[in-house]
């Protein structure tokens, strides 16, 4: 099969991406006429990273001026009330592990973070189901961002076997009998002992009728592909919340990850100085902050991938979508079901991700001012800093972690993706409201961790604010009243899973007890 009929055939969407992501790196070295200018006589002409000029001007210009009740910022900023749901988290203190294990169970797991972080719940749940013991899962190379962190990089091991004691049983490596049992054995050839076939969202019951018998013949085992493979439904009640301890519990950052995670935090929530670079600022106005000492964290993802995959125009002009449909083209082949559409129909539907400057104009009508201290989780913007001029406009206390830490204390995650996205997750489990410009596997995590800590966390109403931008005699006070409206219970409210959702995004009913 050829690699386009693969990409058309291929049904497991997340695969698609991570393959698009290694294309996206190959694709400048063989097919650099794509990425070139026309020429430099004329930049004006061609430019694919010239951001547009603002493309709701009326709107920037009042919410510049924007005047915000201090009663709509004291309920901003508050915290959310108890909505009669907790933890299921009450601590194991007799142990459920079996007699005999049955073997040893191996993952190796690809994605990003958090891809990943899903893949070692679901890895600890299937060896609770083959009364198994658990090899501490293996990272694969991240082909984007070719990140080799391996699992002792990013998380506390001793932590993670201790916290899971009582339930399954954790080893760090395999045994001496089986140390042939790696990677690079498995990458040369076909191996009895490799299952490569687990379905998505597979049972309990298809582990154990076509992974059990693997296991007992050769005492060990390994699965990958593993991303996504354990079913959200049908499942007891104890291995669910287990998958639930395991994410929100078991896992927790190294040292490293979180010791700078706190200087960022404690940065943020400094009223009286900002941090920059290597040293301190005097802040631009240490009394006037509402909410003083709060933070809101913006998870920005506004990559090339996703400007070209939604097939949406950004206001970059004839260049720029002549470059995102070659790029379009190129990656998926054509195939991509938003293209059949046009700006105007995707737009009313909901279906265009926000820009910089949309997501700033929705911060302000939420009633977030010019003194929030504004975080940027994660964010790698098409376009370049030139295309969050505008949302710097509104948010000018806006932060990074370059911002607010010196090279210095960045060293030991500087150029490791999974230790610096490691920053931001714990930078935004910490903040007082979190919330992401567009889904994806970063925010679906956050969405169900502050779900089940009950934190404020926003979530973007996409069919509401696709209409409002269309509207291009919209004024702001109709603007403002139509986005408070349109997210009144769109703030951290609880949700229940529905069929076939993940637990990982919606603990409750599953992973949370009526309290």
């Amino acid at each position: 099969m050829t690699m386009k009929q693969w990409l058309f055939h291929h049904q497991n969407q997340s695969q698609r991406m991570a393959f698009a992501g290694v294309f996206a790196i190959l694709l400048p070295i063989f097919f650099p006429h794509l990425f070139r200018p026309l020429g430099r006589a004329s930049p004006s002409l061609f430019s694919e990273w010239i951001a547009p000029r603002p493309r709701h001007l009326p709107l920037l210009k009042a919410a510049l001026n924007r005047h915000i009740p201090i009663r709509q910022q004291s309920e901003l900023w508050a915290p959310l009330p108890d909505q009669g749901w907790k933890a299921c988290n009450e601590p194991t203190t007799v142990s459920s592990l079996p007699a005999n294990s049955q073997g040893y169970i191996q993952v190796f797991l690809d994605g990003g973070l958090n891809q990943q972080r899903m893949g070692v719940c679901d890895a600890v749940a299937v060896a609770m189901i083959l009364n198994a013991t658990l090899v501490v899962p293996h990272l694969d190379l991240n082909p984007v961002w070719q990140d080799s962190s391996s699992f002792s990089d990013i998380f506390d091991v001793d932590h993670f076997i201790n916290v899971l004691s009582n339930e399954v049983k954790i080893v760090k490596e395999p045994p001496r009998e089986y140390s042939w049992s790696t990677r690079e054995y498995y990458a040369t050839g076909i191996r009895p002992t490799r299952i490569k076939t687990a379905p998505v969202h597979a049972s309990a019951q298809w582990y154990q009728e076509n992974v059990l018998p693997v296991l007992q013949s050769y005492g060990i085992v390994a699965i990958a592909p593993f991303s996504h493979r354990l079913a959200f439904d049908q499942l007891p009640t104890h291995l669910q919340r287990l998958r639930c301890k395991v994410n929100f519990e078991a896992l927790a950052f190294v040292r490293d990850v979180k010791v700078l995670g706190d200087l960022i935090v404690n940065r943020l929530r400094n009223t009286h100085h900002q941090a920059l670079g290597s040293g301190l600022r005097e802040n631009i106005d240490g009394s006037g902050h509402e909410g003083s000492g709060k933070y809101v964290v913006l998870h920005l993802r506004f990559d090339k991938d996703m400007a070209a995959h939604s097939a949406c125009d950004f206001g970059g002009g004839k260049t720029e979508k002549l470059a995102l449909a070659k790029y379009r083209q190129v990656l998926w082949q054509g195939r991509v079901l938003n293209s059949q559409f046009t700006d105007n129909e995707l737009r009313s539907q909901g279906r265009c991700p926000l820009t910089p400057e949309e997501i700033g104009l929705l911060l302000a009508a939420l009633g977030f001012s010019n003194n929030t201290r504004l975080y940027l989780a994660s964010h790698k913007v098409y376009g370049g800093e030139a295309r969050i001029a505008t949302l710097k406009q509104l948010f000018p206390l806006m932060e990074d972690k370059k911002t607010l830490a010196s090279a210095d204390e960045l060293a030991k995650v500087e150029g490791k993706a999974s230790l610096l996205a490691a920053v931001d997750y714990y930078v935004s489990l910490k903040s007082d409201i979190f919330i992401s410009a567009s889904p994806g596997n970063m925010h679906n995590a956050l969405v169900g961790h502050r779900a089940y800590l009950n934190l404020k966390t926003i979530r973007p109403n996409m069919v509401l604010l696709g209409p409002l931008f269309l509207n291009k005699s919209m004024v702001w006070p109709d603007f403002e009243a139509a986005v408070l409206n349109g997210h009144r219970n769109r703030q951290g409210q609880i949700r229940l899973r529905k069929e076939k959702q993940s637990i990982f995004t919606y603990p409750a009913p599953d992973c949370m007890c009526k309290s």
